[in-house]
């Protein structure tokens, strides 16, 4: 492995952690103080685990074959969105076929963050290919 490929990856599982504990203590304090009587479905620490794990591993992924001397990525960037979503939309399986009543505020809970990870991924391949 080459260093460029280590450093950016190790600036990207810091910046991903810090971004991960600080929009999971906003989402559960907003949780605690303004959900109080909602029942739902996922934790939302499963849902954070979810995201943080993908977006790692496709970030991981891309920065890999980019540090391989592939420059072009974008097929491999929308290959990596095409299966977050279907793996958003597996993690979802279980609440859309289950019988739970409120489905709405754990899909807010699920999506909020999805794009909360979805736009720092894209934020952070966009920096790396921009200053090659």
């Amino acid at each position: 492995m080459n260093k460029a490929f280590k450093t950016r990856q190790l600036n990207f599982l810091f910046q991903i952690l810090v971004l991960s504990a600080v929009v999971f203590g906003i989402h559960g304090y907003l949780l605690s103080y303004f959900g109080t009587e909602l029942k739902l479905f996922f934790p939302i620490w499963q849902i954070y685990v979810f995201h943080l794990g993908v977006t790692t591993l496709f970030y991981s992924v891309i920065n890999y074959r980019f540090s391989q001397g592939q420059t072009d990525i974008f097929v491999l960037f929308m290959a990596c969105t095409l299966t977050k979503m279907m793996l958003a939309i597996l993690f979802l399986l279980p609440l859309i076929l289950s019988d739970f009543e409120k489905k709405q505020p754990d899909i807010f809970n699920f999506f909020i963050p999805y794009f909360i990870y979805l736009g720092f991924e894209v934020y952070s391949i966009t920096k790396f290919l921009q200053k090659s």
